[in-house]
């Protein structure tokens, strides 16, 4: 029976995240660790050569529910550490959609990536298409933005986000892994309870939004001072939005002596940071002498592809 692999990556949130939630802009750009699946048509439904189980494996459920018939062989293989904030359960979703696709031998990133979207949204009760987009897409890009190459929209709950590609100069970044896992359903429904009683954390909010404006034009034009100052300043308002914690704290703090600026990437609580630099080894360096694990990382990272078996 003919087999079909497809990779993805994980993702780093430059700025926005959480705020993105409510139809804010945010900033993404994907990385190069990544996420394998090759499926194989079968007479069960398995995954690494188990039954699947549907608790355990609820993206993976979702999508095989709505886009596959019959039964199926599934192995999968990453590099990006579950429960990081790097977007490992969007990259998951992204290469078993496409993987899904090409053995229809159909290939169209804005179905795969409203594919994906879905599966995280009935998933974690609450997302944005950020993630799903990064990884379907690669490279950089903005949500929500004026000035980019459009490539599709996704609407849900009122909120619509206008997905693009921004050309963005090359970059090195160190991604910080503070080791503990931090699922992003429950942190986002903190944000939401917050949100929705609170007036203050509605203008945090607003504010992630134009500090993230103000990123953009940053990142484009290439002023690392700038941008720097801004990842900064975002992780301060997430702090206080409650969603960073001691580690990330930490990291982030550990890393700015080297670096042009640092914020938690993802739904935070725990997962990774991520240092905007020219000094990547000093950066490491400070990450593993507070106890996290680093990464290097540059821009420039192609987005869900079909393997060759």
């Amino acid at each position: 029976m003919a087999s079909h692999t497809a990779s993805a990556p994980g993702k780093i949130i430059l700025l926005g995240e959480h705020a993105v939630v409510y139809g804010r802009p945010a900033l993404a750009m994907a990385i190069d660790l990544r996420f394998r699946c090759k499926i194989t048509p079968s007479d069960s439904v398995s995954i690494n050569g188990w039954e699947i189980d549907r608790a355990k494996h609820p993206y993976t459920s979702h999508i095989l529910n709505e886009h596959w018939s019959g039964g199926i062989d599934i192995e999968t293989s990453s590099t990006i550490p579950s429960g990081s904030g790097l977007g490992s359960s969007a990259a998951l979703c992204a290469s078993l959609n496409a993987a899904i696709m090409a053995s229809g031998g159909a290939s169209d990133e804005e179905e795969i990536a409203q594919r994906s979207f879905d599966a995280e949204l009935k998933t974690q009760g609450s997302a944005s298409p950020v993630d799903t987009s990064a990884s379907v897409h690669g490279q950089v890009i903005a949500v929500n933005l004026q000035g980019g190459r459009p490539l599709w929209d996704i609407s849900h709950g009122g909120n619509n986000w206008n997905i693009s590609h921004i050309d963005v100069p090359r970059m090195t970044m160190v991604i910080g892994h503070t080791g503990i896992s931090a699922p992003t359903g429950p942190l986002v429904a903190k944000v939401r309870r917050y949100y929705d009683h609170s007036n203050f954390a509605k203008d945090i909010v607003d504010e992630i939004g134009s500090l993230t404006e103000d990123a953009a034009l940053a990142l484009s034009s290439g002023d690392r001072v700038g941008l720097g100052a801004m990842m900064t300043e975002n992780h301060k308002l997430l702090s206080i939005l409650g969603v960073s914690s001691r580690e990330l704290d930490k990291l982030v703090d550990a890393s700015l002596p080297y670096s042009f600026g640092a914020k938690l990437t993802g739904a935070g609580g725990g997962g990774s940071m991520v240092a905007l630099t020219d000094r990547p080894d000093r950066v490491c360096e400070a990450i593993e002498r507070h106890g996290g694990t680093p990464y290097i990382i540059s821009s420039g990272q192609p987005g869900a592809m079909v393997e060759m078996d």
